[in-house]
């Protein structure tokens, strides 16, 4: 363990750390590492701790990460231990006192005995064998479940197996996606299917609609036995839970059985999801998928485990919808009416974030009654032109306003299809004969924007004059700010002024330099998925990132308060400056009320300044100017902050506040002008859509 992990266990700091390491001979030596970063045997640094009456301070689950990431190779994996925190689960806390006092040999004894007592609800459970190398992570593990449950165990358990599972592609499903896709099913089914389930999101978001037979199948084993476990602890035993492992496309688990519905988020683009080994599959009712439609492979998988009028419900990338490829497949779901929605979401609302993902909703055709005639689309995507909207940005989805456009149009159409209203710009039923040209795009932006007729020209023309009335009060505002000049000439030649760099400022205690710690791709999935997976249960910190200094908005990043530790927290008047300098949109900002509290999220320097030294808009305007910006970065197209190296004017502070008040103005003018120019986009967008659609006519000359 490194010595940041002996301060946290022991509830002290780590210059404390270094002084006991300095000053203290029976210190524990390091057991590997380098000079610089050394590492430390845990056991050792427990027992020298206690030889000194420091108790640890770490939480349960605090313990239970550290063990597991030093755990011995060859010990239990993560599939064993979280079948262990379904046995443990189903025992009272005095219970699981009495196995914490065991000694080692029997309690690995009475571990492989409780975990072959749960084998026959977990899938694919070979026999358990805890060994005496184990007996450290089975005491915490224990000890996490007694004192903090088992889905706080568990979602430790998950931030390791994801890591572990990255690389692979698996993610999970937003909890507020995965909410909104279960209410996309009609009424409340009692058996639901997720042939892709991974660690069972979708399932568990079916269990609050009502669902007590749950079946899921996943291609990854861990993920199976993680769906099962977490399962089970959230519905509890009265719900029926069959989960399995295997590549549902080539071994279907159920092969007979049929369900109310099915919800789904199954991989993207393979080409070799069974193409060549499934030619003559029964399942393909509408087309043989070619190779490069797996997705439509999975939409017609879904559809084949349907009861007659059950509802399929799955998470699909945007290409579905319009590769020429997949065309004939499509016309035939929405000539026979299993397509009955698509509905576009925005991008970030889950993995890829930098793309929007589509819903699709699907019912298999009752024999008795006639095919739809009309599709429902709905397009949540925000403008990326309007003012104030960040919708489009990854990490900003306004899940509020996206599902209730999507629930509120489902719920309309399902009731009266026939007589469905269009919403301008949001929702539209449009007939399957309009659908079926020759390129069948069911993409919803394509088809609500069709509608364009469909929009009241009165509506339209307030709109209009309302965000042409917003773009002259702005105008007035930047002509105010423009007039009202805060600078004079410096003279007739510029100021000379001695500088200290950042490094030295932080030296002198003039200004702290604060960074969260940086988090690999793999642990930020695992990181997001445990979030994601907690639902009501994690509670979450909001997170300013590079992206929101760059886009002009608050924090919209979230962490848990597993993550939370490790990233500062922002104070009002702390100078903020992204570390990749090109680019469009803000550079730098200075907290205010509405980043005060917020933590500090990567691609972000944060500056605190003394307030008796340094003034936080004089730090600001001299920190982004952008001579020095581009004096303390690496790079050639991209270029990467050093803060260190950034200069400030050595000033007396009366001074700095004189500048800082100007850079203020400067900055409000700036930010003025940004809104000044998205309000003359939308201005521009609504007068020029609407002279086109007919809604507007020229005024007479």
């Amino acid at each position: 363990m490194t010595a940041a992990e002996i301060s946290r266990i022991a509830g002290v700091t780590r210059a404390t750390v270094s002084n006991w390491r300095r000053r203290h001979e029976d210190f524990p030596v390091p057991a590997g590492g380098t000079d610089s970063s050394p590492l430390y045997d845990l056991e050792e640094v427990r027992a020298w701790l206690a030889s000194r009456g420091q108790h640890t301070a770490a939480t349960p689950s605090g313990e239970l990460r550290t063990t597991l990431r030093l755990r011995e190779q060859g010990g239990a994996g993560v599939s064993d231990l979280l079948v262990l925190v379904l046995a443990a689960a189903r025992r009272p806390a005095d219970d699981l006192a009495g196995l914490l006092a065991l000694p080692d040999d029997d309690l690995v004894k009475q571990a492989n005995d409780a975990a072959a007592g749960v084998a026959d609800v977990v899938p694919d459970t070979e026999p358990v064998r805890f060994t005496a190398a184990d007996t450290t992570v089975l005491r915490a593990l224990l000890l996490c479940v007694r004192d903090e449950g088992a889905q706080t165990t568990l979602g430790v358990l998950a931030e390791r197996e994801l890591e572990d599972s990255a690389a692979s592609g698996a993610y999970r499903t937003p909890a507020p996606l995965a909410d909104l896709l279960a209410r996309l099913v009609p009424g409340s089914p009692a058996r639901v299917l997720d042939p892709a389930c991974g660690s069972g999101t979708l399932l568990t978001a079916a269990t609050a609609r009502g669902a007590r037979e749950l079946y899921g199948q996943d291609s990854l084993p861990v993920q199976a036995r993680r769906a099962a476990v977490d399962l089970l602890l959230t519905a509890g035993e009265s719900a029926d839970v069959t989960v399995r492992s295997g590549d549902s496309l080539r071994a279907d688990a159920f092969p007979d059985l049929t369900v109310d519905a099915v919800l789904c988020n199954p991989p993207y683009g393979d080409r070799d999801w069974g193409h060549d080994d499934l030619a003559y599959d029964s399942r393909w009712a509408y087309g043989f998928p070619p190779r490069a439609e797996s997705e439509l492979a999975w939409v017609q998988h879904a559809l084949a485990h349907l009861e007659p009028g059950g509802h399929a419900v799955l998470l699909l990338p945007p290409a579905t919808a319009s590769r020429s490829s997949g065309r004939r497949i499509r016309a035939e779901l929405i000539r026979s009416g299993a397509l009955r929605a698509v509905a576009a979401l925005p991008p970030g609302a889950a993995i890829p974030l930098h793309i929007g993902l589509q819903v699709w909703i699907l019912q298999r055709p009752e024999p008795t009654r006639p095919a739809y005639q009309t599709v429902l689309f709905v397009d949540t995507v925000d403008e990326p032109s309007a003012p104030g909207r960040s919708g489009t940005r990854s990490g900003s989805v306004d899940w509020a306003r996206v599902t209730e456009q999507i629930l509120s149009a489902w719920a309309a159409y399902a009731e009266d299809p026939d007589g469905f209203e269009a919403q301008a710009g949001v929702a539209r039923a449009v007939s399957v004969v309009d659908l079926l040209d020759e390129v069948v795009d069911v993409t919803p932006a394509r088809q609500v924007r069709a509608s364009q007729a469909d929009i009241d020209p009165q509506e339209l023309a307030r709109e209009a004059t309302s965000a042409r009335e917003g773009l002259a009060a702005a105008v007035r505002t930047v002509a105010e700010l423009v007039d009202t000049a805060a600078w004079d000439a410096a003279g007739t030649s510029a100021r000379d002024w001695r500088t200290a760099t950042v490094s030295d400022l932080a030296r002198g205690g003039a200004l702290k330099v604060l960074r969260a710690v940086p988090v690999s791709p793999r642990a930020a999935g695992a990181e997001a998925g445990h979030m994601e997976a907690g639902g009501d249960r994690v509670e979450h910190r909001p997170v300013l990132t590079g992206g929101d200094l760059a886009g002009g908005t608050g924090p919209t990043g979230q962490a848990s308060d597993a993550r939370a530790e490790q990233m500062p927290e922002i104070a009002e008047g702390d100078v903020l400056v992204r570390n990749l300098v090109g680019g469009t949109g803000p550079v730098a900002r200075v907290a205010g009320e509405a980043e005060a509290g917020a933590l500090l999220g990567a691609g972000v320097h944060l500056f605190r300044p003394d307030p008796a030294r340094l003034d936080p808009w004089f730090l600001l305007g001299f920190l982004s100017a952008e001579a020095n910006l581009a004096g303390a970065s690496t790079g050639s197209s991209t270029l990467h902050l050093t803060p260190g190296r950034l200069r400030v004017p050595l000033l007396p502070l009366e001074e700095q506040r004189r500048y800082g008040e100007a850079f203020r103005h400067v900055e409000a003018l700036r930010e003025q002008a940004r809104r000044t120019r998205d309000l003359s986009e939308e201005t521009a967008r609504l007068v020029s859509g609407g002279l086109t659609g007919g809604q507007l006519v020229p005024r007479p000359t």
